[in-house]
């Protein structure tokens, strides 16, 4: 396994393959390993060597943990992409170089099944299902990291000695709180995750079709969108009130509108429509659709252009919404900031969304409101390390930009836009009656800032809650030089 160095031709395509290019990093040298002992010799060198490694899956973490100037050596899984089924643990195998894309291809044409993740077919899973990960089938089928069964691990010991260990879900396994701590501790902790072991936890293990869910049968996906022109302030209000009320009154795990997802997309005025993509499985996804739409977008009142189509479930996986991934976003610089909704937007929250998405000024910005709940409210908080368990909705202040000079003013938009969402909480979602923090995945360096999180309540309570001094613990004990670092990860009990 050679050193990629920036005199290697490879270099340049590595060094830049990142979702998200406000963060460049250039590090010293890159591993692509292909194996486990790859990826525990090229750990053992950074230590011995006293440089900093981060791994990296699909490079699409939304903050700069990965392509961080300081880091000095980066450890590429992207070969380490093997998918099938190990009968001997009687769950899939995925290794964590994988895309999504690519699990969803393999998991389909082998056995028909499916696990709950991410939307972009382009996501590694190596950095996604220990985030929890979700995505369009989570309200039916819940998170993906509630189907963790095992993990395999690159740790490095306190004598700086680095070693592979498996942990399990197995009540008698002595590394149990590591696997639990994969269920939504994120990414970059506690070591490397080589590979993931994938069942359902209902699966009697001995079919390897009913060792995770089955497929849809079908996807019917469904457009609606409106011209902002058409808005005024009452009509932007009752769509957002439309919106947030069905999705409390159709969280409840035993809706049938569990099979339906959706995401409101509330695009600032500049690009000229208000929107609402989203799916829906089985037969009824044509009545479900129609109930949706009849709840929030017929009352307002106004003309909206519907368009409806059905594809097999693998064809939607492997292209998604296209116009949400065209391309020219490759380039796009972003910020996003994430919260969780126990309960609706208030009448002032929705005033202050409007004020921000019809200000004038030159930005390109959106507030993504997607349904949520279903299957993943029947998981307890304490099961997972994805401690948020009862939500109707994930939200996100999201803006991007190509041209350089966009960078201060889309930062201050949105930075601004979130913290006025939440002016009683010190401009953070903490957890309380109507808010319950944030989301891993979408990590956001301001909430670690006093200047943007003004509740005294810290980072790591608003994405772990009460969870937080039990990861600490395994931080402790599995990582205990702390080599696996970056701004917003667990620190070990002092």
């Amino acid at each position: 396994m050679e050193k990629i160095t920036p005199n290697d031709i490879r270099y340049s395509d590595l060094a830049g393959k990142r979702f998200n290019k406000r963060f460049a990093g250039k590090p010293e040298y890159i591993r692509l390993p292909e194996t486990i002992k790859d990826v525990v010799e090229a750990v053992q060198e950074a230590v011995d060597s006293k440089r900093r490694p981060v791994v990296r899956s699909g490079g699409h973490c939304l903050e700069g943990f990965v392509s961080d100037p300081i880091v000095q050596v980066l450890i590429d899984l992207s070969l380490m992409t093997g998918v099938y089924y190990d009968a001997e643990r009687a769950a899939f195998a995925v290794e964590a170089g994988a895309t999504v894309g690519e699990m969803y291809r393999r998991l389909f044409l082998g056995w028909g099944v499916v696990l709950p993740a991410g939307e972009h077919p382009g996501i590694g899973v190596g950095g996604h299902i220990l985030g929890g990960a979700f995505g369009f089938l989570c309200r039916e089928y819940g998170l993906a990291a509630d189907y963790l069964y095992g993990i395999e691990l690159v740790a490095v010991d306190a004598s700086g000695k680095a070693y592979s260990v498996i942990a399990t879900r197995e009540e008698n396994d002595p590394n149990r709180e590591l696997l639990w701590a994969h269920t939504g501790g994120g990414g970059g902790n506690f070591g490397i995750v080589t590979r993931y072991w994938l069942r359902s936890p209902d699966s009697d293990g001995t079919d390897p079709s009913t060792a995770l869910p089955k497929a849809p049968a079908s996807i019917t996906t469904f457009r609606v969108a409106w011209d902002w022109k058409d808005f005024d302030a009452s009509t932007f209000s009752r769509l957002v009130q439309n919106f947030g009320t069905w999705s409390l009154q159709h969280s409840d795990p035993s809706s049938p509108s569990i099979q339906l997802f959706s995401i409101l997309f509330l695009n600032h005025r500049n690009l000229g429509k208000i929107e609402i993509k989203g799916i829906s499985t089985g037969g009824n996804a044509s009545r479900l659709i129609d109930e949706h739409l009849a709840a929030i977008a017929a009352p307002i009142g106004l003309p909206y252009n519907l368009k409806i189509e059905e594809s097999s479930w693998l064809r939607f996986a492997l292209n998604p919404f296209p116009e949400l991934f065209q391309p020219g976003f490759d380039n796009v610089q972003a910020k996003v900031k994430d919260a969780f909704f126990r309960r609706p937007f208030t009448d002032s929250q929705i005033a202050t969304a409007y004020k921000y998405l019809t200000a004038e000024v030159g930005i390109g910005g959106v507030l993504g409101m997607a349904t949520y709940g279903g299957k993943v409210n029947t998981v307890l908080p304490d099961a997972t390390a994805s401690a948020q368990r009862d939500c109707i909705l994930d939200v996100a202040c999201n803006t991007g930009w190509i041209d350089p000079a966009g960078a201060e003013p889309s930062m201050n938009w949105v930075r601004n836009f979130y913290k006025d969402l939440f002016p009683d909480s010190g401009g953070v979602p903490v957890p309380n009656e109507q808010t319950d923090g944030s989301m891993i995945n979408h990590p956001d360096t301001d909430h670690a800032s006093p200047e943007w999180n003004q509740s005294g309540v810290p980072w790591y309570t608003l994405y772990y809650k009460e969870a937080y001094p039990r990861l600490q613990q395994v931080k402790a004990k599995w990582d205990p030089l702390n080599i696996f670092y970056h701004a917003l990860s667990i620190r070990a009990e002092k």
